[in-house]
């Protein structure tokens, strides 16, 4: 899936680092009506999972026609593979009272948590229904799970507030807490009950979800389909290696806290953050990741990056003696990998362009300390004539 095949060795490089590393990722999807035309049936969901050994928690893609129907099918599909699979239930609180009904109804059918998506059903979270199903998600200790990412307004304040209200409910943010991460790391640090998931491709936001935030509010997810398990193991757990995190606290990133929320369980205790010190960005680097910023961006709209790729190429070609060869070797093998597995711009799914190849070189540029695997045969390109 997505060519995980490819970008295997720079995954098992990642969970070597960690050992007795047990993946459950919290962000995945299933369905078949999402309006942005991203699919994910059971069988595909299971072989991304299988490529990294891992679990998940699971949840419907969008619904025009609402979550009931689709509620039902993903519990049934998630009773086909019930050693690996989790599902939350998905409501629109637009639907008024109707959504603490349904979510009640899932819940008690054995639903493990709540998903909410402010973007997709246009709420914000101080819209009353929300509260109410705070106040449920509190009285079951279920986590709800809300999109924090692109798209939306801020709804920090107001998450924070719910946190406050209902410390027995498990706030979690998805992608990074991106609407509001610039100062909700350290209203985190004051509720234990708030937590990020890391279903996001920005280094610089990764690494400062990494720095700044509690590593037991931290939780590993991928996005599937839009991003694969292995794929986002590979690239976003770099940033807490480069940042020091323990093994005890990375396994709790990676699966072992989630489990915990999973049980209705307390929540382990993994200590503070390590801090920024252990990020100091490479001006050299920089300028990789800034070109491959732009391709990425290129390869996610029009599909067509030939240029801002090729300026990545160029960029790699550094002085013999600059630091981080090896990071520069790493960055054009995966650059070769993603001409390989992406030749055709005009493919539905934008993640099947190459775009995980250049995520995994986005995060090597901030994460040049971490082991890469070994490359043979990468070279940088001979300087413009």
């Amino acid at each position: 899936m997505y060519a995980d095949d490819a970008l295997r060795p720079w995954f098992e490089v990642v969970a070597g680092a960690v050992p007795g590393i047990d993946l459950i990722d919290v962000h995945t999807h299933l369905g078949f009506n999402d309006p942005d035309g991203y699919k994910c049936s059971l069988p595909e969901l299971l072989e991304a999972l299988d490529q990294a050994n891992a679990r998940a928690v699971t949840y419907p893609m969008a619904e025009l026609e609402g979550y009931a129907e689709a509620n039902e099918r993903v519990m049934g599909q998630v009773a086909e593979a019930p050693d690996r699979l989790w599902w939350f239930c998905r409501v629109n609180p637009n639907d008024g009272a109707a959504a603490s009904t349904e979510a009640r109804r899932c819940l008690d059918a054995g639903a493990s948590g709540i998903k909410l998506h402010p973007r997709a059903e246009e709420f914000t979270l101080d819209h009353p229904e929300v509260r109410e199903l705070c106040a449920l998600a509190h009285e079951r200790r279920v986590p709800v799970i809300v999109h924090a990412g692109r798209g939306i307004p801020a709804l920090g304040r107001h998450a924070v507030s719910l946190a406050a209200e209902f410390p027995d409910a498990r706030l979690i943010l998805a992608h990074v807490g991106l609407s509001d991460l610039g100062w909700i790391w350290r209203a985190a640090r004051e509720h234990s009950n708030l937590y990020f998931d890391t279903a996001w491709w920005s280094a610089p936001d990764l690494m400062a979800l990494f720095g700044l935030v509690p590593p037991g509010q931290i939780l590993f997810g991928s996005d599937v389909p839009y991003g694969t398990t292995l794929t986002t193991v590979a690239a976003q757990m770099r940033g807490g290696l480069q940042l020091g995190l323990s093994t005890e606290q990375l396994r709790g990133v990676a699966g072992g806290q989630v489990a915990r929320l999973l049980a209705g369980e307390d929540p382990l205790d993994l200590g503070d953050p390590p801090g920024l010190e252990g990020y100091v960005p490479d001006p050299l680097l920089d300028r990789v990741h800034t070109y491959l910023v732009g391709a990425l961006v290129a390869l996610f709209t029009t599909g067509e990056a030939a240029e801002q790729l090729a300026l990545a190429r160029l960029a790699c070609d550094v002085d013999p003696e600059a630091p981080h060869g090896e990071a520069y070797r790493s960055i054009l093998a995966l650059l070769e990998g993603q001409a390989r597995h992406a030749p055709h711009p005009e493919q539905v799914e934008r993640a099947q362009r190459g775009g995980h190849f250049v995520v995994t070189a986005l995060m090597i540029c901030r994460t040049p300390d971490v082991p890469l695997p070994a490359q043979e045969g990468a070279e940088a390109p001979p300087p413009p004539r």
